[in-house]
C-alpha cells in the first residue's frame, strides 16, 4: 500500500512530500560537495546541502513538464522527499512578473532583471532550505533558459554570466531538444495559438508569428548548443516518446543518485 505524506521540517519553508511504500528499497543518495557558479549566496554552508538538484531544461511544449510530473511520482514512489521549482513561481515577484509581461512592454533588461530576482528569492528560500533538508529538487527549467533568452535579445554575455553566478551548479541538467518546426506544431495542437515572448515578437525578427517563432526558437537552440559545452548539461532527443524519455531520464538520475555521474 502507497500513502502520501508531508513533512514540514524547514521552517517556514515549503512543504516537503513523499510517498511511504512497505516494500520499496530507497536508494540513499550518495553525498557530493555542492559549489556555486560564481559568489552564490553569502553564509551558505555548501557541505551541508545534502539533497540533490535535477533540472529539466527545454522549450514550451518540449515534454518538460511531463518529464518533471514523471520524475517526482517515480521519485516519491521510491521514498524520496521532492520539492519543485520553475521559473515564476517565486512569491516576491512572480504575480508582479506575469502582470508585466501581459503588457508586452518590458525592456529587454526590466524582463531580465525580473527573471533574476524570481530565480534568485527560490533559490535562497526554497532550493537550498531544502537540499539542507536532504530533498530531492527538481526545477522545471534554471539558469539556462534565461541566460538563453538574455543573449538572444542581444544582452552582453559576461554580464549575464555576472548576473547568474549566485547560481548553485546543479547535480544534473537535461536539456529536451525538440527542433524548432516540431514545437511549433505542438504549440498549436496544445494552444491553438503562440506565445508573444516565446515567439520573440519584441525582437522583430518577422512580420509574420509563425515564421518569428522558428526563428527565435531556432536562435534559442543554438544558445543551448552553446552553453551545452561551457555548464556541460545532458542534450536530451526530445522527439522520442514520453516514455523512452523518462526511462533514459530515470536512469542517468540513478546513476546521480549512487554517486556514478
Amino acid at each position: 500500500m502507497v500513502t502520501s505524506m508531508e513533512s514540514n521540517s524547514m521552517p517556514n519553508g515549503p512543504k516537503i512530500h513523499f510517498k511511504r511504500n512497505e516494500k520499496r528499497h530507497v536508494r540513499i543518495p550518495k553525498i557530493s560537495r555542492k559549489q556555486f557558479y560564481g559568489h552564490g549566496i553569502p553564509g551558505v554552508d555548501t557541505e551541508k546541502l545534502a539533497g540533490k538538484l535535477i533540472v529539466v531544461e527545454g522549450a514550451d511544449c518540449s515534454g518538460r513538464s511531463t518529464q518533471i510530473h514523471r520524475l517526482v511520482e517515480w521519485l516519491e514512489g521510491s521514498g524520496h522527499a521532492t520539492v519543485q521549482v520553475g521559473l515564476k513561481l517565486s512569491n516576491l515577484v512572480s504575480e508582479e512578473l506575469e502582470q508585466a509581461k501581459q503588457g508586452n512592454i518590458l525592456s529587454r533588461v526590466t524582463l531580465s532583471l525580473f527573471y533574476a530576482t524570481d530565480f534568485a528569492d527560490q533559490l535562497e528560500n526554497t532550493i537550498l532550505p531544502a537540499l539542507r533538508a536532504g530533498t530531492m529538487v527538481l526545477a522545471d527549467r534554471y539558469i539556462y533558459t534565461l541566460m538563453a533568452r538574455d543573449l538572444v535579445r542581444g544582452m552582453d554575455e559576461s554580464w549575464v554570466k555576472n548576473l547568474y553566478s549566485m547560481a548553485l551548479i546543479p547535480d544534473a541538467v537535461f536539456y529536451l531538444n525538440v527542433a524548432p518546426e516540431e514545437l511549433v506544431q505542438r504549440n498549436f495542437a496544445k494552444h491553438s495559438s503562440l506565445d508573444y515572448w516565446e515567439s520573440g515578437i519584441d525582437l522583430g525578427l518577422a512580420r509574420d508569428w509563425f515564421d518569428s517563432f522558428l526563428i527565435y526558437q531556432g536562435l534559442i537552440e543554438k544558445q543551448f548548443h552553446r552553453m551545452q559545452t561551457t555548464f556541460k548539461f545532458t542534450t536530451v532527443d526530445g522527439h522520442r516518446s514520453a516514455d523512452t524519455i523518462n526511462a533514459e531520464l530515470r536512469n542517468k538520475i540513478e546513476d546521480v543518485l549512487e554517486g556514478r555521474a
